[in-house]
This record gives C-alpha cells, sequence and structure tokens, in this order.
C-alpha cells in the first residue's frame, strides 16, 4: 500500500493556508464578493500587515516604508522653497530690469534696422504683453561728499511704473516725484547707505557718454540731482540703479528734446519673451532682453534646483529598493503558502500580482505619510523655523523663507515615488511566480 504524503508544516501555515483556500473558494463560488475583494490583492493586504513573527522582514518592511516617506517628505519642502526663491528673483530682479527693449532705428546703428522706429500700438499688440512704455537708460557714476558708485540711469515716465515692484517697495517718496525738469531721483537703501546719503540730499551725476567741450577739454556731462525717495526691492541690482524722469535723463544725455526714444515692453510673463522676441526680429527692429541681462543667474537657479530634485528622488529610489529586499524575504518565507496556492488553482499570474501589490502598499503607505507630512511642513515651515528662534535670512525683510507649495509638482512626486516602488517589486514578485510547489513543499 502506498504510503500517503505528510507535511510536518507548522500550525500557523496550516492555518494560514486553509484560510486563503477557503477564501479561494469563496470568492470563485460569489462573483460579487470576488468583485469587491480581489483574492491577490486581499492576501497581498494581510502579507503587508503582517511579519510580526519576524522581526527582522517587519524591520526592513519599516525602514522603506520610512524611507520613502522622509524622501517625499524633503523632496516636497525643497523644491517648494527652490520655486520661492525663483519667484522672488523673477519678481525682484526682472521688476527692475527691462523684459525687453526696443530700440528706435535712429539710435540702434544696427544695419537693415527699422529707421521709421516702431509704433507703441503695434507693440501693443505682440503675443504676453502687457504695456509699453517710452524708455531710455545709460550708465553713468554718482558722485555724494564722501562715495562714488557706477551705476545704471533708467530714465522713466512716473505712470509707466505703476503697480510694479519699485512701486510696492518705495519706502519714502512717491514716484510722481519725478516731474519733468526736477531732476529728482530715487535710489536704494542699500545705494543710500554706501554714499552715506537720505532723501533731500544732492548728488552729482556724471556721464561719460555725453560730454560737453569746455576750455579744459571736453568733459562728461554733468547735473546735480536731488534725492526724492528711497526704495528697497531686496534685489542685487538695488545699489545698481537709479530713476529719473525720462525728459530729465534726455536733456542730460545733450540729445534734443524731440529726439527719439526707446520702448521698454512689460510682459505678462517674463519667462515668455522668446515668442515676443520672434516677432520683433521678423519686423528688423534691435532689442535687448533680460535674458541676456540676466540670463546666467537664472540658469544657475535653475540648475541647482534640478540637482536637488535629482538627489532627493535618488533618497527615494533607494527607499523604494529596500522594498526588493523585504520582498525576497517575504517570497522565501511564504513558499509553502504560495505551494499551497498553486495546487489550489491560483494561477502564476495572479501570484506574482500577490507580491507586486505587496510591495505597492507599503510604497502607498510612505507616500501617504511623507506627503501628508511635507504639505504640512512646508505650510508650517516659517512658523516652525520663529518657534525655534531659527533666522535663514531669506526674505524682503530678512525673517521669512519664500515658499511656493505647487500642487501639480506635488502630484508628479507622490506619483514617482509609486512608480518606483512599483518597479522595485516586479523582480520580487517574478522570484514568487516561478516557485514550483513539490519543491516548496518537499521540506516542510
Amino acid at each position: 500500500m502506498q504510503k500517503p504524503l505528510h507535511c510536518s508544516m507548522t500550525v500557523r501555515t496550516l492555518r494560514t493556508c486553509s484560510y486563503l483556500i477557503s477564501v479561494v473558494y469563496s470568492s470563485r463560488s460569489d462573483n460579487e464578493k470576488c468583485m469587491f475583494h480581489p483574492i491577490s490583492a486581499f492576501i497581498a493586504w494581510r502579507y503587508s500587515l503582517a511579519g510580526k513573527h519576524n522581526s527582522f522582514i517587519s524591520f526592513i518592511n519599516r525602514v522603506s516604508v520610512a524611507g520613502i516617506a522622509l524622501g517625499l517628505m524633503a523632496l516636497i519642502v525643497v523644491v517648494s522653497v527652490m520655486n520661492g526663491f525663483e519667484a522672488q528673483l523673477k519678481s525682484r530682479i526682472l521688476g527692475l530690469v527691462p523684459h525687453i527693449v526696443v530700440y528706435q532705428g535712429d539710435n540702434s546703428g544696427a544695419t537693415g534696422s527699422n529707421l521709421n522706429g516702431p509704433e507703441p500700438a503695434m507693440l501693443q499688440q505682440l503675443p504676453h504683453v502687457e504695456k509699453v512704455t517710452p524708455y531710455l537708460e545709460t550708465e553713468g557714476v554718482l558722485q555724494s561728499r564722501t562715495a562714488l558708485r557706477g551705476v545704471q540711469l533708467q530714465g522713466i515716465t512716473p505712470t509707466s511704473m505703476t503697480d510694479s515692484v519699485l512701486e510696492q517697495e518705495l519706502k519714502i517718496g512717491r514716484l510722481s516725484d519725478l516731474s519733468a525738469g526736477s531732476f529728482r531721483v530715487i535710489i536704494s537703501q542699500a545705494l543710500a547707505g554706501q554714499l552715506k546719503v537720505t532723501t533731500g540730499d544732492t548728488l552729482r551725476v556724471l556721464i561719460a557718454g555725453a560730454t560737453v567741450y569746455t576750455p579744459f577739454g571736453r568733459l562728461p556731462s554733468q547735473k546735480l540731482v536731488t534725492i526724492s525717495g528711497l526704495h528697497d526691492v531686496g534685489s542685487r541690482l538695488d545699489d545698481k540703479i537709479i530713476f529719473m524722469n525720462l525728459a530729465d535723463l534726455n536733456r542730460l544725455l545733450r540729445r534734443p528734446a524731440n529726439a527719439s526714444h526707446d520702448y521698454r515692453l512689460f510682459l505678462n510673463d517674463a519667462f515668455e519673451y522668446q515668442q515676443t522676441l520672434t516677432h520683433l526680429n521678423q519686423l528688423n527692429l534691435k532689442t535687448d532682453n533680460w535674458r541676456e541681462r540676466q540670463g546666467p543667474l537664472f540658469d544657475a537657479v535653475k540648475m541647482e534646483g534640478n540637482m536637488m530634485f535629482l538627489m532627493l528622488t535618488l533618497i527615494i529610489a533607494v527607499a523604494a529598493f529596500n522594498i526588493v529586499s523585504a520582498l525576497v524575504m517575504v517570497v522565501t518565507e511564504k513558499q509553502g503558502d504560495i505551494a499551497i496556492l498553486q495546487t489550489q488553482g491560483l494561477s502564476k499570474g495572479r501570484i506574482m500580482r500577490i507580491f507586486m501589490l505587496n510591495g505597492v502598499f507599503n510604497g502607498v503607505k510612505g507616500a501617504l505619510i511623507g506627503l501628508l507630512l511635507g504639505v504640512v511642513l512646508t505650510t508650517q515651515l516659517n512658523a516652525l523655523l520663529e518657534f525655534l528662534g531659527v533666522s535663514l535670512v531669506m526674505g524682503v525683510q530678512g525673517a521669512m523663507i519664500p515658499i511656493d507649495l505647487r500642487w501639480q509638482q506635488v502630484a508628479v512626486y507622490t506619483v514617482l515615488s509609486l512608480a518606483l516602488c512599483f518597479l522595485a517589486s516586479l523582480y520580487p514578485a517574478y522570484r514568487a511566480m516561478q516557485t514550483h510547489p513539490a519543491r516548496a513543499l518537499q521540506n516542510d
């Protein structure tokens, strides 16, 4: 008489397998129940909650979940701060630097340029153009009683700078003080500190580009101007730019009163300058734009943000691939369960799906924790630093960190974390699918 096959399984394994078998049979006989309780997802969820008997596997699972959570939290916080820093640079520096300057034909000296000059109405119709104003700029030297500073003089009309960052950050004085013929200027508080002057004081402006003939030879054009206002935009260009009325700068440059002037184009988004520039080039107009002046600075900020994103994504990837080692150990431990499920008719595809979902469940737990912690920490970062008494001197007044939380980016980072967890689960799930029931049960 043939000896029956006996398996020396542990009581725990027998109970688990019998329970799973009953679930399989019940799912086959009850289609509605199977619809809402897929067997692969149910077993994977049971496995993800189990494992307390094996403290090492449980520890690896917790480490992988914690690593994904911390990595995603750090990615959300750091990228939000980088976004805020870039937005502040954009509003401060590009609030002072012209987005695009269109030069008049008779003043550009460019071969093939439009000698008649552009019309403001035509420029206003270009894409992304929000406002067109007359504009002049030149370089000169500002002299006080104690110091000399090289500066850029911008000739503006007071009404052209309304609702600009200059008007918003004007601490003393008003833009309307820059009336024609007054020879008044607005400078930054940083430049005023360097020259040791304040509002009401006079400064001497010298322009080498415009000279006058004297008995002593050619001398640069110069004029005493009065400080009528102080601003604090908070950019690195604060101490390099001064503002005066367009007509006053025109006289200082020794140009005729009816001489043509350039045009300054304000865009609704300075980063969308390329399309506007293409149309201007088609009109054979000589132009200048913020990219040619401050492009390297924004390139450096962009590269720094990309490198931070790459580094933190690698941290998430390392945490995600900890799931590989955890799942390999789970597959090794569950060889008997896998074999019995196969003998009861569970397909290899469903076996593979069990362990894929097991890894994804760990990723979902880590991603949800990291998402919650990242959003909370980002929104409360300044309050937390204030509570801890830490000042990073990042804001306009040196008290706040610029933060720009973009939900679209948060969603992309969360999906990226889950995708890495899914990829990390493929190999262990494939190994589970290749389990041979006879070999798995021969030692049990």
